[in-house]
């Protein structure tokens, strides 16, 4: 899990639209390529992973739903 476990799946994805950014922009540097793109990496599998539980509380939620019904 991230450093900052409390942040919000917009504030993991602006963060990773910054080092994405990082790629194009005039501080790129191939030394630091790998880096910055394992950070990335692992940053959008911590966005997939909140997704996939945010997906699975909706859908108990609708299920919960659905019998009250």
């Amino acid at each position: 899990m991230s450093e900052k476990s409390n942040e919000t799946i917009a504030e993991k994805t602006a963060r990773l639209n910054e080092l994405v950014a990082w790629f194009d922009g005039d501080e790129f540097e191939l030394e630091k390529a790998l880096d910055m793109f394992s950070k990335a990496e692992k940053l959008a599998e911590e966005i997939e992973a909140d997704i996939s539980s945010l997906k699975n509380d909706i859908e108990v939620v609708k299920a919960k739903f659905s019998e009250a019904a």
